[in-house]
């Protein structure tokens, strides 16, 4: 049976420590689905197409990785496009308190769901993309922090 895992998240924008799970979820399953979501509690700072186009640009080379926007509660997701696993990356002790409430939720909406978490790489465990957000608003370099150029920023 082909093992499919969702990976999902607002990637506003998609970080470095992003792509390092991505990459390292691809030696665990066949398919990787990177689920763009609509969190109904953030205002975006980038399109959601924009977003879609510039993280299916870095997979081009790979067919293992697909990118998808959706609506709706992530369980419903993964049942939809089949995926039996969802991928997560923790920074840290408070991202397991946060992920670990999240993941027994899905399992509740879909029982056939299983979160696997994968620790993020020491040396990507500060980026964040509240961070990244910041930085780049206020016109400072971020190409340290993501896989792509991002478009100029709004002026303030």
């Amino acid at each position: 049976m082909k093992r499919i895992a969702l990976f999902p998240g607002s990637f506003d924008p998609f970080t470095n420590g992003h792509l390092d799970v991505v990459r390292r979820g691809t030696e665990l399953f066949n398919q990787v689905i990177i689920a763009i979501g609509n969190n109904s509690s953030k205002q975006r700072y980038l399109p959601v197409e924009l977003m879609v186009q510039m993280i299916e640009d870095v997979f081009r080379d790979d067919p293992r990785v697909t990118v998808q926007a959706y609506k709706g509660l992530t369980a419903d997701f993964a049942r939809e496009v089949g995926a039996r696993f969802l991928l997560r990356g923790l920074r840290n002790t408070t991202d397991f308190e946060y992920e670990n409430t999240i993941a027994q939720a899905n399992r509740h909406v879909n029982p056939e769901l299983e979160t696997v978490f994968l620790i993020t790489s020491p040396t990507l465990a500060a980026i964040s993309s509240t961070i990244i957000r910041e930085i780049h608003r206020f016109g400072g370099n971020v190409n340290d922090f993501v896989p792509f150029a991002l478009p100029a920023p709004e002026p303030l």
